[in-house]
């Protein structure tokens, strides 16, 4: 039973009265203020009037970009020129023109199986996997469902809705033909049944419907296409068949020649049979397009099934006969293809990805008309591409939309609102120089829908890194998403020849490349990024080409545990001079040459070799540094798990499990390079157990095996397994963060032995994108931190009982199912407590170093994933002059702890203030997440930066040359106040510090059940809060300095990685994750956004007037049939052929536009959004008729003048003249 605190009910009660900070929040946690601790500041609560309240916030999704995941579907509008998408999640993506794009989802989640446009109506008719039928209205800017009608006996094969028609004709599985009403969502009682439609002296089933459609020439004759090879022309007014086609081969598809004489079936041998309706004993032509001729004159050989064609006829010239699929046997290697065949001219179109589906854009949207094809769409597993049929090339349409995401697969982003305004004009103007050519003139096609801009324009960009080790820059701009730049971050390493050792030894398997980390400062333009094999690339931007040698660093990261023998401070070395830690620094223009021999143990040696000779860097972002992890004794250089630049000091910063590296890129020296017991020197506030040698470097790779005893529950509940120092990429003892990738020589049999049985030395880099896992939930509903983190930062994990590797793999392996079997145990108690500590954040601030100083000065600030923050000087050259030559001095000051609950209850601590050497310690659970710094105003204090300037300009003065330095403390502390709040969160709380009495004022625990993802101070409104991703699935927001809770909803549970690996925050209430392999989601939690979001969205619908049909003539219109009196009401309603069976199917009421309106608002505000809508539609509908009436009055004043004309020709002829 846990025992009752009497104590924190007081703290509880304390911080709910006035004037101190709230408390509780729906994901477990309350604000306390230490007594006692307060006045070391002054009275913050009483100077700073926070602005923020619960009134600001508000979280809804705004737009999602992106490649629809797992597509099934494709219909489009000729009309409205917008096109459609259906998914196997359920999901429905609508496109138009740049900037019209809209998601929309089925509650069900049941796969889409067909999409079926009411063309110009506004409409859209999906059929989905649970039997069911739903009616869209696309009148509004948020699509909802008007209707759905739920099968009960039969399943849902194939939908026809003719053009202009309110009845949809629906095939089933029994191959049963059902009628329903598109404006009521009621089945008709007219049923074509399948025994009916056959002959019957057919003795088997024909199979499901797999194809219905009017014939152009008679809208009262349906085709009915079987499964079985089987056509049938039905008569709907007499209700039999009019013709029956058989054929020995299974139909996919069937197509009409627009005339309605003639039709096309495709079959699963890969022919093609063209019938006449004269004659239809047997096909009229059959062709094998790319079956091989026999010599013998035999049939040609079969080939793969057709599984769609489309026969498309043209005025000026020969038919188009388009299908997919279809190839040959024999060519197994083959990619997927569309082929186009336009006289006796064949065009294979050879694709990247297997085709879904396609379509034929027309002119018009009658089918009885020529249909003079212009354009085909065609919809791949993971692209969309649209080519252009005008040209003989057959050229494809650059695609606007940003559809390639997935490229390469996604494993991080960053998201940056109201950036510089001059970046994204650079950004693009660099770009669009490395565009690809050879694409269509024409424009696209897809070209529906009205975009507005909206009110809110500030600029934000979007970072997406990606497995093969490019990174995208995005203008996110007006939640439209557009590629404005590619880097390359590969091209600075050799690549490895096939065949060929390595000396190297990858510690990943596949993709070295990928990108783990970024950092960007828009202000100067630094960009760094953190590689899979350890390695940091600083790169600076230029507008000029250059032709230059790459500058690289190693540094050596140690974590030497076993060699503590006794717990005694003098054993444990000092912190040393900044000057004894620079390592023996290689030759700055490429990768070192020191190697390890065949057969010895790997020493020294970096995972990657940088190129050494001259590089051609286009304008754009230019490599200045590259910065490698080697190496030590045998031992792999753990993943970075850390990364801070800052531009003002020219400095970098990286950590790892191993320990922290700080680098003068100005320099090109390493100015520390120490392990996190090394940084501690003799103040480290853990009693390590110390380990035999052996022992440890047995651990050495981080790769234990599990006990099996159970573990309480309230230990578990309130365990944070960052503790286990997987919130970076180091990980607990469960499991191996990196080794080599190479096959063991003989050298390294003893550490292949020492990691233990049946464990492979490498892993594969992980991809946010591709990571479809289960995750370990526990009784209570919440899951694993431990289990999170190792498959959050690509950690292989290990069944107690099959002690196998499940290695998680990129997207060409996404749908392997990769979950935990196991549960946690006693021995987390002892991940706690391991001795490895991950660096887990860095920030580098100005900052109060020591407690009481009185002035601020740069430092960098460090925490990890034991909850300790270090925060370091640094002593910089006193003028801009001596910075090139004069070293930085890099010193410890103070610790700060944020330690487990259940450290602090063994310590003894309970939260009380501990001396120490190095400074003061304060306890706070969880591994350290993000830091800030607010002066005494409340205002957040940004880090200094160095205003950009191009590195190779022409001009090269000294005034240019100089730099430029914008620091963001306050200028006179004197009048602004002499003190900071330094805000600091964990995955489990909150706390504002005051400097420099080092003094906590405020702590919030978040959560005691779950733990922080992501947290990050952000900007709102002119104010600042504190913004926090739950594992549990809450998304919060608390004030600062007082971090009363603003914000708590349940809004998106962690179901998998990819969301806990790319959930980003930004400024001014947005955020983003990647919601799919191929898709970002935006959303906001800002109520001023929500309340804009109508009017920036783009609207799908726009009123179009429906092209006219061509005249048809006065003989077509005697002899060509009788379609145009077909009277589809008095067949198929209710009062000739009756009701429908009840049990047949459901009629389901939707929500219909009401849906969009609540998102919107509600109460009286909605009505009048509703009333307003309503109004538009009269209006729009009146506007209409007005147009169709002018039309009408014209067409009766040309005819009664040509006849008119007529009577006074013959006026006076006799009938004998005419």
């Amino acid at each position: 039973m846990k025992k009752f605190n009497f104590r924190k009910v007081l703290d509880g009660l304390t911080a709910s009265s006035p004037g101190g900070s709230a408390g509780g929040g729906g994901a477990g946690g309350g604000s306390a203020h230490p007594g006692g601790t307060a006045g070391a500041a002054g009275t913050p609560r009483e100077e700073i009037q926070e602005t923020l309240t619960s009134d600001y916030f508000q979280i809804c999704k705004t737009v999602r970009h992106g490649f629809p995941y797992l597509p099934t579907a494709l219909a489009f509008d000729p009309v409205q020129k917008i096109l459609a998408i259906g998914t196997r999640t359920g999901a429905i993506r609508i496109l138009g023109r740049p900037g019209v794009d809209c998601y929309c989802q089925h509650e069900s989640g049941a796969a889409v199986l067909q999409l079926q446009f009411l063309i110009n109506e506004g409409a859209l008719v999906s059929a989905c996997a649970d039997d069911t039928l739903h009616l869209w209205n696309l009148r509004q800017k948020r699509p909802a469902i008007l209707h759905s009608l739920k099968f009960n006996r039969e399943r849902i094969t194939y939908c026809h809705l003719p053009f202009q028609s309110k009845w949809l004709y629906v095939g089933t599985e029994r191959g049963n033909t059902h009628i329903v009403n598109i404006e009521s969502f009621i089945l008709s009682g007219y049923v074509i049944m399948w025994n009916k439609a056959i002959e019957l002296s057919t003795k088997t089933h024909p199979g499901p419907v797999v194809h219905l459609s009017d014939s152009p020439r008679d809208e009262g004759k349906l085709l009915i296409g079987y499964e079985n090879g089987t056509v049938v022309f039905w008569d709907l007014r007499s209700k039999r068949a009019d013709l029956r086609a058989y054929y020995d081969e299974a139909i996919h598809s069937v197509a009409w020649h627009h005339e309605g004489k003639q039709f096309m079936c495709s079959h699963s041998d890969g022919s093609l049979t063209l019938w006449n309706l004269k004659s239809p004993n047997r096909p009229f032509q059959t062709t094998i397009p790319h079956g091989k001729i026999q010599r013998d004159g035999k049939k040609p050989e079969s080939c793969k099934p057709i599984l769609k064609v489309e026969y498309k006829t043209c005025k000026n010239s020969e038919p188009f006969v388009i299908f997919s699929g279809g190839l040959s046997y024999d060519k197994a290697c083959r990619r997927p293809s569309l082929t186009i065949m336009h006289g006796k001219a064949i065009t294979v179109l050879e694709m990247d990805h297997p085709i879904v589906d396609f379509l034929t854009l027309c002119e018009t949207p009658y089918p009885n008309e020529f249909q003079e094809p212009y354009a085909v769409v065609v919809l791949l597993e993971k692209d969309l591409i649209v080519v252009d049929l005008t040209q003989s090339n057959f050229p494809i349409f650059e695609n606007p939309y940003p559809i390639d995401i997935h490229e390469s697969p996604v494993t991080c982003t960053e998201y940056f609102a109201d950036c510089p305004p001059d970046l994204i004009p650079v950004l693009y103007s660099v770009g669009a120089k490395h565009k690809k050519q050879g694409y269509s003139n024409k424009e696209w096609p897809i070209s529906g829908g009205a975009w507005n801009l909206g009110a809110q324009t500030y600029p934000e960009i979007i970072i997406t890194g990606h497995a093969d080790g490019s990174v995208k820059f995005w203008d996110a701009s007006a939640i439209t998403l557009q590629m404005l730049y590619k880097l390359k971050t590969s091209k600075v390493f050799e690549k490895q020849k096939p065949g060929e050792g390595k000396a190297t030894a990858e510690i990943v398997e596949e993709d070295p490349f990928a990108v783990q980390m970024m950092y960007w400062c828009p202000e100067s333009r630094i960009f760094c990024v953190a590689g899979v094999s350890a390695y940091v690339v600083v790169y600076r931007f230029s507008k000029h080409e250059v032709n230059t040698e790459i500058a690289s660093l190693e540094v050596r990261l140690q974590y030497e545990v076993e060699d503590i023998i006794t717990p005694e401070p003098e054993i444990i070395p000092q912190f040393p001079d900044a000057s004894s830690q620079l390592p023996s620094l290689k030759s700055l223009s490429g990768s070192t040459n020191t190697v390890a021999c065949e057969g010895m143990m790997k020493d020294s040696i970096p995972c990657l070799s940088v190129k050494t000779r001259p590089v051609r860097m286009p304008p754009g972002y230019q490599a200045d540094l590259v910065i490698q992890l080697v190496w030590v004794d045998g031992e792999p250089p753990q993943q970075i798990t850390s990364l801070a630049v800052n531009s003002a000091y020219g400095l970098v910063a990286f950590g790892n499990c191993n320990g922290l590296a700080v680098v003068d890129f100005m320099q090109k020296t390493v100015l520390l390079s120490m392990g996190t017991l090394e940084l501690y020197g003799s103040s480290d506030p853990y009693q390590r157990q110390p380990r035999s040698p052996r022992k440890s470097k047995q651990f050495a790779a981080g790769l234990t095996e599990l006990s099996d005893s159970p573990v309480s529950l309230e230990l578990e509940r309130c365990k944070s397994p960052t503790s286990d120092h997987v919130n970076g990429h180091c990980t607990s003892p469960t499991s191996q963060s990196c080794s080599s990738g190479k096959r063991l020589s003989s050298a390294d049999v003893s550490k292949a032995n020492r990691r233990g049985p049946g464990r492979p030395p490498f892993r594969k880099a992980q991809s946010a994108a591709c990571m479809e896992i289960s995750l370990p939930v526990t009784t209570e509903g919440y899951i694993s931190r431990r289990a999170v983190l190792q498959q959050l930062h690509g950690i292989s994990s290990f069944s107690h009982d099959e002690r196998h590797c499940t290695a998680h793999t990129w997207m060409n392996k996404e749908n392997r199912e990769n979950s935990f079997s196991r549960s946690r145990s006693s021995s987390v108690s002892s991940i706690d407590r391991d001795s490895k500590e991950a660096i887990t954040a860095l920030y580098f601030m100005e900052s109060f170093a020591r407690k009481n100083d009185s002035a601020v000065s740069p430092c960098l600030w460090v925490g990890t994933g034991l909850g300790m923050v270090l925060i370091l000087s640094l002593n910089l050259p006193a003028s801009d002059d001596l910075r090139q030559s004069e070293p930085v001095m890099v010193s410890p000051s103070v610790w700060l702890s944020f330690l487990s609950e259940g450290c602090r209850e063994a310590e003894g601590s309970s939260g009380k203030e501990t001396q120490m050497l190095a400074g003061t310690v304060l306890t706070l659970k969880g591994a350290v997440l993000t830091f800030a710094c607010l002066d005494c105003t409340g205002t957040l204090i940004h880090p200094p930066y160095e205003v950009w300037r191009d590195p190779h300009s022409a001009d090269d003065g000294e005034k240019t040359r100089k730099r430029k330095l914008v620091m963001h403390s306050p200028s006179s502390s004197q009048d602004m106040g002499d003190h900071q709040f330094a805000v600091i969160c964990s995955e489990k709380q909150a706390k504002v510090f005051s400097l420099p009495s080092q003094t906590c004022l405020y702590v919030h625990n978040i959560t005691e059940t779950s733990f922080l993802l992501q947290a990050d101070v952000v900007t709102l409104c002119n104010s600042v809060c504190l913004a926090c991703f739950c594992a549990n699935g809450h998304i919060m927001t608390l004030s600062l300095p007082s971090l009363r809770p603003l914000l708590d909803i349940n809004y998106l549970p962690v179901t998998d990685m990819r969301i806990a690996r790319t959930f980003c925050f930004s400024n001014e209430g947005q955020a983003l994750y990647l919601s799919s392999p191929t898709e970002i989601q935006r959303l906001t939690y800002s109520q001023e956004m929500c309340d804009n979001l109508q009017d920036m969205l783009g609207d799908l619908f726009t009123p179009v007037e429906t092209p006219e049909a061509q005249n048809r003539g006065f003989l077509k219109g005697l002899f060509g049939g009788s379609g145009q009196a077909f009277d589809r009401e008095e067949l198929f309603g209710e009062a000739t052929a009756g009701k429908a069976s009840r049990s047949l199917a459901q009629h389901i009421p939707g929500s219909g536009g009401i849906e969009g309106v609540r998102g919107a608002a509600g109460g009286v505000i909605g009505d009048l959004t509703r009333a307003r809508i309503a109004l538009d539609e009269r209006g729009q509908k009146l506007g209409e008729l007005d147009e169709r009436t002018a039309s009408m009055m014209a067409s009766a004043e040309a005819f009664s003048k040509h006849a008119h004309e007529v009577m006074l020709k013959y006026k006076d002829k006799k009938w004998y003249q005419f």
